[in-house]
């Protein structure tokens, strides 16, 4: 693990790194925040996954997030969206390609090498933070935006006994029904929808849940709302008799004034069920 920058923040370190990722056959990037109090003793760790066209550094200067880490106690890490590199397959468009792993592991070509986003971010990636950070294995907490949501909520409901408390920004929440899930599944994992159900939340809430209260935020205002499909995912909640809170936010829209208007309340939340 190479180190790009540490910079102190709120008493604790914000850094960037860099890895050869064994799973995406590229070098990857990511960030760490460790509050002031793991000098003293292991933190447990919640994961923030981005949104489309996004990296490592989005959330990492812009959700605020820190802060509330430092209040709270609280590490967070910050994986990049896909694998890149001169050699990773891209395309145009921004929902596809680098940028637009979409927490999933392709079996498609071009992209089946590289995009390997759901075994980065669930197996080879926590593996090194462990290895290298001070933080509590048994104690992570999962949570994202957009894209993000979606690979939060997917991940957490597929690995409960990994992550003892889930939440999302305006998920994109029911992606095997939506143009912004079709397109994207289709590419990685080919044409049998049997195999995209796994990675759809509103599905996976219906079918089995999560083991812990769920906290969702959406904006009224969010200019992807219909692609989004937040619907599908509430009425899921009911059905399945999920405890949950899933906040309608009158009038914010899909960017990252919206999340920081509202991290306090995850940071807050996870660090709740985590401790």
């Amino acid at each position: 693990m190479e180190i790009l920058s540490e910079n102190t923040c709120f008493g604790g370190v914000q850094g960037v790194y860099k890895h050869s990722s064994d799973a995406c056959l590229c070098d990857m990037t990511f960030a760490v925040y460790m509050p002031p109090q793991a000098r003293a003793q292991k933190v447990p760790v919640l994961w923030f996954l981005s949104g489309l066209t996004c990296t490592h550094d989005n959330a990492m200067t812009k959700a605020g997030a820190q802060a509330w880490a430092a209040k709270y106690g609280v590490a967070l890490v910050f994986p990049d969206t896909s694998p890149r590199g001169d050699d990773v397959a891209n395309d145009e468009a921004y929902d596809l390609g680098q940028g637009a792993g979409f927490y999933v592991d392709a079996v498609q070509n071009p992209w089946a090498p590289h995009f390997n986003m759901w075994t980065y971010v669930t197996e080879e990636l926590p593996k090194l933070v462990a290895a290298e950070f001070d933080i509590i294995e048994e104690n992570q907490g999962i949570t994202g935006h957009s894209m993000g949501g979606h690979g939060a909520l997917t991940i957490a409901m597929s690995l409960p006994d990994r992550y003892k408390s889930v939440s999302a920004f305006a998920p994109i929440a029911n992606p095997t029904a939506s143009d912004w899930g079709r397109k994207q599944l289709g590419a990685y994992m080919g044409a049998d929808e049997a195999a995209w159900a796994a990675h759809d939340a509103s599905l996976l809430m219906a079918d089995r849940g999560f083991h812990s209260p769920v906290l969702i935020d959406q904006g009224t205002a969010d200019n992807f709302y219909d692609l989004l499909r937040p619907q599908a995912l509430a009425d899921a909640i009911t059905q399945r008799k999920q405890a949950a809170t899933f906040r309608m936010q009158s009038g914010y829209d899909h960017s990252y004034f919206f999340i920081q208007s509202f991290m306090q309340d995850h940071v807050k939340f996870h660090a709740e069920l985590l401790k």
